[in-house]
């Protein structure tokens, strides 16, 4: 494997740059289907330019998944498209987008002398949705029609199975009802040709030209040629009207439809017909049965004819023809009924409702019965029915290919095996099929019983606005809206239904008059406000209904990737939404911030400073007001807005990044010695980056520094444990003596996999699983540049979860010899050869787990997972990592040696100082195991291209292929761990010892022996379990928190050797407590933190001191009810026990446990402390009740 590299591959090394995409003149670039889209209007320009035409392109729309992303790549592109003089204006939403687009067309009426230039040629692009808004706008700008050298190419991106969206949409029914021909590309080079073609389709026909894409196709990644002559394009023979089929002024609306109804669409017709758009890819002498499909459709059908072991050459012998429909509406009809003449029967493959299965139909009807073949499509052929599926009231049970949902390469190759068997087949052919459904059926089986140990709920990034912003107070609720706070619904925070785009709060207009509520909240995200929610807002106030608005106010459209508000550079500020929201009528308006003093100087009425003034009345409040704020708007009658004001976490991550904003010299850590793990900080800040910490004194809490957005919402737990660093950073590991990977030696070179023809029909499969914002797609990426360097077939295809950070998240890769050897865009059921296990639980879940085969697939694996987002509801959630991995293991046959797994967090973390180089991790541990058919070279040339942490990336991929080479001698690398780790489980005595001499610690030696009698007399009158039970519970009642312990801890030497070990720099350390002699109360009576600086420290040394002074008549903090409650604590539940010995027999020990391990429900600080109490005396009262009742029992049955 040391052999030289080929002359290709070592050009492609030095020449491959990431700019290719748009740079290249000619030849091979890497792109994506949205970066396609983005060199399609450049490619436009300089075909015009070829045919002495100056031509200019512009371009507007709305963001949306899966085109949520063209915006940024279009601004990432600038200089390119201004080069070529196209224009990207975002449009305020989806209608005014295409409103401009109808404006470049109107320039073919524009007085003598004014246009620039020859033509102006558009691209419209908006999510399903957006289509549907559109509408209006698409059909008068249709019958309108197109300039000669301008045309309009309308994209819409489609979610059939509605993953990022509110519903499942598919926009083909829209474009043809508005009279659009709608093209449906199947790849990444198809976006390119296909785009040009309804270009000119546009211009020749005077009609707008539809383009569909979905996630599978626009959001692949793929080798494309790049070629601005490269397409012929055959302008058809065609009979014009007079005066022609484009754009004019005088025109009227009958006019308009005569030409759209009588020409238009037969000029596109003709057009299609020439340039053979729908073309016939299989065809064989004898065919019997034909697959017409198109788009992502398409290349399912040719995968799932891979999977049965049909190529072209058995299509062809046994008689399979196959259409590739590039334009599905209008369905051009000569080459169709070519396709079909001399078939006995046609099964038409598309996703969602039928559109060219009853074009099809249509074409045939009048076919003789002897000729025409029979039309199969979405429901199978019923015996003695020629009716079809009109025939019966529900053909539900004769189901071929669903219209719900999606369909994949293992659901059309069950259809497809199921009509070669019944006009029949050979019977080698036939066991060929049968051993791959057999596959197919195994698979569902283990589906079907497979034991999903957990999942990655999506949920707010760490820091998110919306974990303080979508709360209400008791007793109200709220309705949902589009954006990333629509993930509230699912979380404890009293939110129920949703609406459309820009319907917000509306709902409550039909509502209100017949409730006994009379008030409601509505969350509309700012992005949403400024595309349409400002019309809900307006129908709200006219109605006069009961509402308060609030208006989320993040300075980011962060669900599709962090754009800014208002479709322009500055944004669109608070100050303009408060003076909006006073201008449409609103009752009161306040204004919400984590930073409240950024307002001072904004004055009312007035522009001081240069600021736009606030109106009248409006009030500023701290985040920490919020709930006060709410229960005040909710009592107010009318319309009331709250402008909630603060930056979307990851946006701040970005920004920070780039150096456009401060990053806050603040870190929080937490004492978790102090900590009592009452989990009130994760009901507090409901973050992601608050983990569990496994400690002899049971689950702590943590801060997870790596992924920490520093909202510092979690220091409001009610707990004293809570430390902030403030100056200083966090401390470089490979900066202080850590061993460096390259210093280790030469590593061998692995055998690689070979991607010889055959030997992976359909490409070597690789699937990636990971947690969204950890670089998973960027993994794909990598994978997809260096088999791109190697001069190799790629296609890598992303499915990114509902959110950026903590969903579920894939990137599917297939790597192939030649591009044409690959024909669909993901992993098909038990066809990976390779997962990259980022996380556990994702690579355990049904989306990973059904594409694994045992005695094909392997998997390299992180075996140790983040914690999910239950963990923030259940502060008792067990960690799933090792069930997933013995799960996998079990999904590949039980073969060890196609696993690797090994704990890539802990080595990422101590070798590498965070954790977010899991994935190149991963990745290297892969390629060094020979699971990867790439090159070293390759491989990390493409980390060096992807031009993000280069250095740090290298290591990483280099630390994981010394993982797989040698797990023993990286763990002696490896220093011990700088937070508490969970060990192996004591025996008995050590546990009384240890608490014993930390009770000694605690107050003094004869407190501690009053601790060890009391256990020593349970362990003489019942067993090892009990006692245990007992010295670990009696230990926490005794080692009550309180000011003396809480200072000693934090004064802990051992505490502040781990907080210089985290963090280098000039830092001082701050203490967020609530003494309780001195701390203000909220209006519920609760106690209040407060920040102490750095001089707390030497408060804390002198009052531990003073821990003599627990419990006297000179202990002032001992008055407090909370100390008297816990000293009192201890004396119950010794009496309890007590009670349990005196009548102990073995047979009840199990009740004697849980009444021994009462004290573990008891957690926290102050109020929090209380309801854990309350909650636990309850308990403890029916236990206790319980025992009697058994010792009463026991007695009377001895009498």
């Amino acid at each position: 494997m040391n052999a030289p590299l080929p002359d290709h591959i070592r050009q492609a090394l030095e020449t491959v740059q990431l700019d290719d995409k748009y740079a290249l003149e000619h030849g091979r670039a890497f792109m994506s289907g949205v970066q396609a889209l983005v060199r399609l209007p450049m490619l436009q320009r300089q075909r015009d330019a070829a045919q002495g035409k100056n031509t200019a392109g512009f371009i507007s729309g709305y963001r949306g998944s899966p085109l949520g992303s063209y915006d940024q790549a279009l601004w990432s592109a600038r200089k390119y498209l201004q080069a070529q003089h196209i224009v990207f204006q975002p449009g305020v939403n989806e209608e005014l987008a295409a409103t401009a687009l109808w404006g470049t067309q109107q320039l073919g009426f524009a007085p003598p002398g004014n246009n620039k230039f020859d033509g102006v040629f558009g691209i419209w692009y908006g999510k399903g949705p957006g289509v549907d808004r559109t509408s209006d706008v698409f059909k008068h700008a249709n019958m309108a029609g197109t300039t000669p050298w301008g045309g309009v190419l309308a994209v819409a991106g489609d979610d059939h199975v509605s993953k990022s969206s509110t519903a499942a949409h598919q926009s083909d029914h829209i474009f043809k009802a508005c009279g659009l021909p709608v093209f449906f590309p199947a790849s990444v080079q198809d976006v390119l040709d296909y785009g040009l073609h309804g270009l000119a389709m546009s211009r020749f026909a005077g009609i707008w030209a539809g383009m569909k894409t979905i996630q599978e196709v626009v959001e692949s990644s793929a080798t494309v040629m790049i070629d601005p002559d490269g397409l012929d394009i055959v302008i058809p023979e065609f009979e014009m009207p007079v005066g022609g089929v484009h754009i004019r002024w005088p025109d009227d609306a009958l006019s308009q439809e005569a030409r759209l109804f009588n020409y238009k669409w037969y000029a596109a017709l003709a057009y299609i017909r020439a340039n053979k758009l729908n073309r016939t890819v299989i065809q064989g002498p004898h065919d019997r049965i034909g697959l017409m499909a198109s788009g992502k459709a398409y290349n399912d059908t040719r995968q799932a004819l891979l999977d049965l072991g049909l190529d072209d050459a058995t299509c062809k012998r046994i008689g399979i023809r196959v259409h590739k429909v590039g334009v599905v509406w209008p369905l051009e009809s000569h080459g169709t009924r070519e396709f079909a003449r001399g078939l006995q029967e046609i099964v038409v493959v598309e996703e969602k409702r039928q559109l060219i299965e009853y074009q099809l139909k249509e074409e045939l009807y009048n076919w003789p019965d002897g000729v025409r073949p029979r039309v199969l499509g979405k429901f199978d052929q019923v015996e003695g029915d020629a009716g079809g599926e009109w025939t019966g009231i529900n053909p539900i049970d004769h189901v071929l290919l669903r219209a719900n949902a999606d369909l994949s390469p293992a659901l059309i190759a069950q259809a497809i095996a199921k009509r070669l068997k019944k006009i029949g087949i050979d019977s080698d052919t036939t066991a060929r099929i049968d051993a791959q459904l057999a596959v197919l059926e195994a698979k569902q089986q283990a589906m079907n019983v497979l034991e999903v140990q957990a999942d990655r709920q999506p949920w707010f990034c760490s820091g998110c606005p919306h974990n303080t912003s979508t709360r209400v107070p008791e007793g109200s609720r709220a309705m949902a809206g589009i954006g990333c706070h629509f993930m509230s619904l699912w979380m404890d925070r009293s939110t129920v239904g949703f609406t459309q785009m820009g319907g917000e709060g509306v709902p409550w207009v039909g509502q209100q008059p017949f409730s006994n509520d009379q008030h409601i909240f509505a969350n509309i995200g700012d992005g949403t406000y400024f595309h349409s929610g400002l019309l809900a807002v307006r129908q709200s106030v006219a109605a006069g209904v009961n509402i308060t608005y609030k208006i989320l106010y993040n300075d980011a459209v962060a669900m599709t990737g962090g754009q800014p508000v208002g479709e322009r550079a500055e944004g669109h500020s608070v100050i303009q939404i408060a003076q909006s929201m006073r201008a449409e009528g609103a009752k009161h308006i306040v204004i919400v911030t984590d930073e409240p003093e950024k307002y001072a100087t904004v004055g009312q009425n007035g522009i001081p400073g240069g600021a736009l003034g606030l109106p009248e009345g409006v009030a500023i409040e701290h985040r920490d007001e919020l709930d006060r704020v709410q229960r005040t708007m909710r009592s107010i009658l009318g319309c009331t807005v709250i402008i909630y004001d603060q930056t979307c976490a990851t946006e701040k991550r970005r920004r920070r990044k780039r150096g456009t904003m401060v990053d806050p010299a603040v870190n929080v850590i937490i004492n978790e010695a102090v900590c009592e793990g009452c989990g009130d900080c994760s009901s507090q800040s409901n973050c992601l980056s608050v983990e569990p910490l496994e400690t002899e004194l049971g689950r702590k809490r943590s801060i997870n520094q790596s992924t920490c957005n520093k909202d510092l919402s979690c220091v409001k737990g009610f707990c004293p444990s809570f430390v902030s660093v403030k100056g200083g950073k966090r401390r470089q590991q490979n900066k202080s003596g850590m061993p460096q990977p390259q210093d280790l030696g030469a590593l061998p070179s692995p055998e690689l996999p070979s991607l010889s023809r055959g030997v992976y029909p359909g490409g070597y499969g690789i699937v990636v699983a990971g947690v969204g914002g950890t670089g998973v797609i960027t993994i794909g990426q990598l994978l997809g540049m260096a088999a791109h360097l190697e001069g190799l077939g790629i296609v890598t295809q992303d499915a990114a979860g509902l959110a950026q950070k903590g969903g579920a998240t894939w990137s599917h890769v297939l790597i192939a010899q030649q591009q044409s050897d690959i024909q669909t865009t993901r992993v098909s059921t038990a066809a990976a050869d390779l997962v990259l296990g980022c996380d556990p639980i994702v690579s355990a879940g049904k989306e990973t787990m059904l594409r694994i085969r045992p005695g094909r697939t392997r998997v390299a694996i992180n075996g140790q997972g983040t914690p999910t987002a239950a963990f923030v509801k259940n502060g008792a959630w067990a960690n799933p990592s090792d069930n997933c991995v013995a799960n996998i293991l079990l999904a590949l046959g039980g073969e060890a040696n196609n696993l690797g797994a090994f704990d890539a967090n802990r080595v990422a973390t101590q070798l590498l100082g965070d954790s977010i180089y899991i994935n190149p991790m991963v990745l290297g541990y892969a390629w060094q195991r020979g699971w990867i058919p790439l090159s070293e070279a390759a491989m990390s040339r493409a980390i060096e291209l992807n031009a993000v942490q280069v250095e740090s990336n290298l290591k990483a991929f280099l630390w994981g292929r010394w993982c797989a080479h040698d797990m023993p001698r990286v763990e002696q690398l490896m220093r011990p761990s700088q937070v508490m780790q969970f060990k192996a489980k004591p025996q008995l005595n050590t546990v009384i010892q240890q608490r014993s001499e930390w009770l000694t610690a605690y107050q003094d030696a004869a407190y501690a022996k009053r601790y060890t009698d009391f256990v020593q007399r349970v362990q003489d009158k019942s067993s090892n379990l009990v006692t245990e039970a007992v010295a670990r519970n009696l230990y926490k009642l005794m080692a009550y928190k309180d000011e003396y312990e809480v200072a000693r801890l934090h004064a802990d030497p051992a505490f502040l050797k781990r907080i210089a070990e985290q963090f280098e720099g000039n830092y001082t350390l701050n203490y967020h407590l609530a003494p309780p002699l001195i701390a203000k109360k909220n209006d519920k009576g609760e106690l209040v933190k407060q920040a102490f600086g750095p001089s707390m420290l030497w408060g804390f040394k002198l009052l531990s001191r003073l821990k003599f002074l627990r419990g006297g008549v000179f202990d002032v903090f001992g008055y407090t009810e909370e100390r008297r409650e816990e000293r009192a604590l201890v004396d119950e539940y010794m009496a309890s026990l007590n009670e349990v010995l005196r009548d102990y027999d073995p047979q009840w020990q199990a009740l004697a446990l849980e009444i021994a391990r009462i004290p573990e429900k008891i957690k926290g600080y102050g109020h929090v402390k209380a309801r854990h109490l309350q909650a636990a005396r309850a308990q403890w009262e029916g236990l206790t009740q319980a025992w009697r009742a058994t010792v009463q029992a026991a007695g009377k049955k001895a009498a």
